[in-house]
């Protein structure tokens, strides 16, 4: 079964998982794990700015076009704007440099990594219009808290699709989540492993050998189950096609509730509240 799609509040359907390259770096073997993940089933490619990989990512999907795996059309691309650039004409320079490093004429998703300093109300008008001349298919947040959220929301004509946001057994954060359904924000979850530290928790092993499944898609169907869009890494093709692996079979409300259970408020990633730059 293929991957299902989410709808956004603008009209246009996300796939609800995507393959994140987070911390990979540059190079063939980027490129070949793109095609990998492509041909596996992945339609939603997640990269940003600052991970200093958007080339790699680019070429991988120029291979997968080449090969008559996909066309662009069926690809939903995202990237991110690094928060150095805080100025309106920052913001609209740094896209179309993203673009430029992809090889590619425009993006399904654009983001604000981080809301930084409070710093993001003039790029989010520079994303609006980037949104309303039709250069961007949508535009989001990311790692925005909800004082962030409610700050923009005041100032914003185009209410953002995304919020991404650090999700996983031991961060469930309800509060954003909460105010993201209550808006109509999807909420999307980076580090959904929390970086394979949840891979050898004892509750999540014994869910994954009841259900003959690996760790990584027990938490990976958590997140679906919560209408949550999830963006897992995996540099190995086998990890690839197992992370996508999530439609025979469900997680029943018990198991649900105990994974629920896990959580601890604990960030593998920074704390936006702390991490001001």
């Amino acid at each position: 079964m293929g991957v299902k799609y989410i709808q956004l509040n603008n009209g246009i359907e996300m796939p609800e998982v995507g393959y994140g390259v987070f911390r990979v770096e540059e190079g063939e073997a980027l490129e070949d794990a793109v095609v990998t993940a492509i041909r596996s089933g992945y339609r939603s490619i997640d990269t940003a700015a600052i991970y200093g990989n958007e080339s790699s990512v680019g070429n991988g999907i120029r291979k997968a076009i080449e090969q008559g795996i996909v066309t662009r059309e069926e690809l939903f691309i995202t990237s991110k704007l690094w928060n150095e650039h805080s100025s309106y004409d920052e913001t609209i320079t740094a896209y179309e440099q993203t673009l430029e490093r992809m090889g590619l004429n425009y993006l399904d998703l654009y983001l604000i990594h981080w809301p930084g300093q409070d710093k993001y109300l003039e790029p989010w008008k520079a994303l609006e219009h980037l949104y309303k001349e039709g250069r961007v298919k949508s535009i989001g947040v990311s790692n925005f808290q909800v004082y962030h959220l409610e700050s923009l929301l005041q100032k914003a004509e185009v209410t953002p699709v995304i919020n991404q946001i650090e999700f996983h057994p031991k961060l469930t954060q309800e509060e954003v989540r909460e105010y993201c359904r209550t808006h109509n924000i999807q909420v999307e979850a980076w580090s959904p492993l929390m970086n394979a530290e949840l891979l050898n928790n004892e509750q999540i092993l014994e869910l994954a050998e009841k259900h003959g499944k690996s760790p990584a898609q027990i938490i990976l169907r958590w997140d679906l189950q919560h209408g949550v869009i999830t963006i897992p890494k995996s540099m190995t093709p086998s990890r690839i096609s197992e992370n996508i692996s999530l439609y025979d079979f469900s997680l029943p409300e018990d198991e649900m509730k105990q994974l629920n259970g896990l959580n601890e408020n604990l960030r593998s990633g920074p704390d936006p509240d702390e991490f001001n730059f």
